[in-house]
């Protein structure tokens, strides 16, 4: 038996090497050697019992992801293994043929979810259920702990369910997967890898061939309005430059299911509104049905086909308002105010005051 190795690297909250945490075996000296992983590589959820990430900090910050992959040394016997085609003319997988993520429906059936914190059972999520229609856009607000990161995360098959079950496309979900992407608050992009690069990473990691996720990846970067910025590494770009990369990146596959965790919440006013605005154009040009959360109850008004409510701890749902407007949208539409209005008396009926949810 061939001798077995693994590397490991941590996406941190930050890109300076002391917010890493990084496992080599001897023969790979550092990160910045940047290994090939092989096919047999996959991403898993790296977080404590709670949830959590085992700093302690919010939600936001709870789900790290770890990149796990298997090296075998000596030589290559395995069979050559076939990667994912991520062309909608030629794929077989494409959206509506059989076989592969056929629809982009979801649907969340009486899910629940609870944490064990020092000793303690916390209940995050009670009894969820609702549907999201293909190719829509549907919104999450809901106060602070209510759960709405973790039932992305168990959409995006971060986490399992304690109970119920979901589907996405008509599949069960019980594990992630390319037909699923994932956009956080935080970028975490890696720090030595240019944008090109960054982008490229989801199609390196399912064995997509060089230059085909060479070809992919700039017709993200010119998407995603980042062209001339290939090789600028991170730290060489402005906070809306970072995740318009990470953006690129989770629709580097092709998903049908793109899920947006306050992807823009950190970043100021004027920036936020332009990328809201540009995730607006570029749904309509993707058609990828995306659940988005967000503190931000016009912002969600403005973006969502439908704004499901969530109330206090345990989380359930107390609301679903449609926002009734047509796209392209102006956020000065009567009707995004009407949804925000609407918004707003659902959470007070909740018991949850606005200013928390804004907080």
């Amino acid at each position: 038996m061939r001798p077995h190795h693994a590397y490991a690297f941590v996406s941190g909250s930050g890109g300076s090497p002391d917010r890493w945490s990084v496992r080599h075996d001897a023969s790979r000296a550092s990160p910045a050697h940047d290994p090939l992983p092989s096919p047999r590589s996959r991403w898993i959820p790296w977080q404590g019992a709670d949830g959590h990430s085992p700093d302690g900090r919010s939600e936001a910050r709870s789900c790290r992801l770890i990149g796990v992959f298997e090296h075998r040394l000596g030589p290559a016997t395995r069979r050559p293994r076939r990667p994912p085609c991520i062309s909608h003319r030629s794929c077989s997988s494409r959206r509506g043929a059989p076989g592969g993520p056929a629809l982009s429906d979801i649907d969340v059936r009486d899910v629940s979810r609870s944490f064990t914190v020092d000793g303690h059972r916390l209940v995050a999520l009670e009894r969820i259920g609702f549907d999201v229609p293909a190719a829509s856009m549907t919104a999450i607000v809901g106060p602070n702990g209510s759960g709405k990161s973790t039932l992305l995360r168990l959409i995006g098959g971060l986490l399992a369910p304690d109970s119920g079950h979901i589907s996405v496309g008509g599949r069960m979900v019980t594990g992630p997967g390319p037909h699923i992407g994932i956009c956080f608050q935080e970028p975490r992009l890696l720090p030595w890898r240019g944008v090109q690069d960054n982008i490229a990473l989801p199609m390196e990691l399912a064995g997509v061939p060089a230059d085909e996720r060479r070809a992919r990846a700039r017709e993200l970067i010119d998407l995603v309005g980042l062209a001339g910025f290939d090789q600028a590494r991170p730290h060489q770009l402005s906070g809306g430059m970072r995740q318009r990369a990470a953006l690129a990146r989770a629709l580097a596959l092709r998903p049908s299911v793109l899920l947006l965790d306050e992807p823009f919440s950190a970043l100021d006013a004027l920036t936020r509104e332009r990328l809201d605005e540009e995730l607006q154009a570029l749904w309509a040009q993707t058609a990828t049905t995306i659940v988005l959360v967000t503190h931000d109850i016009p912002e969600a008004c403005f973006l969502a086909d439908r704004v499901l409510v969530l109330s206090a701890r345990p989380g359930r749902v107390v609301a679903d308002i449609p926002v009734a407007q047509g796209r392209p949208r102006r956020r000065e539409d009567p009707a995004a105010s009407q949804a925000a209005s609407a918004v707003r008396a659902a959470l007070e009926r909740s018991g949850t005051p606005v200013a928390e949810v804004a907080a």
